[in-house]
């Protein structure tokens, strides 16, 4: 598989989300920690005041078996979520389960009046009945393979694929 090009998929997700919204902009909330990056920088690039950080440790299915992460941080919300237009932003968009998790994190807070998806990679595979609104590029993957987003200190972001991980 060719390399995947995460700073122009961003730049695709971002033009996706500017026509979409222009000025009526949603309160922006990404899933640590991938998710928390790319919403920290589309709130820069599209002037939004602040953005939140949704933690799914607790509502995960797996939650007995991995308990909580060490370096998760607590889900920051500078928003109220009642009756709140929000876009959950997360890094890659696989089985649906994340998702899910954060979408009854964020309904621990209120009842949003709505709730869209972006995420930078959909790899199919869905266990779930969830899409994204806005992707930068959907592919496939093998099952036994990870797409892990990193940034650097300059805050640009790759992808790099990890194998044996199912």
């Amino acid at each position: 598989m060719p390399p995947i090009n995460a700073e122009s998929l961003y730049q695709t997700l971002l033009a996706q989300i500017r026509q979409a919204y222009g000025a009526g902009l949603p309160a922006l909330a990404g899933i640590h920690s991938g998710g928390a990056w790319l919403a920290e920088r589309l709130a820069r690039d599209l002037g939004a005041p602040a953005f939140g950080v949704v933690n799914v440790a607790l509502h995960r299915d797996d939650y007995a078996k991995k308990g909580l992460h060490s370096q998760a941080s607590p889900t920051q919300l500078p928003f109220a979520v009642e009756g709140a237009s929000i876009l959950l932003v997360d890094d890659v968009l696989y089985t649906g389960r994340t998702i899910r998790a954060a979408v009854n994190e964020l309904y621990d807070y209120g009842r949003p009046g709505r709730i869209d998806l972006a995420v930078l990679v959909d790899r199919g595979g869905r266990e779930l009945p969830i899409g994204a609104r806005f992707v930068g590029q959907a592919i496939e993957l093998d099952g036994s393979q990870t797409l892990v987003l990193e940034q650097d200190p300059a805050g640009q972001f790759s992808f790099r694929l990890e194998a044996g991980h199912a």
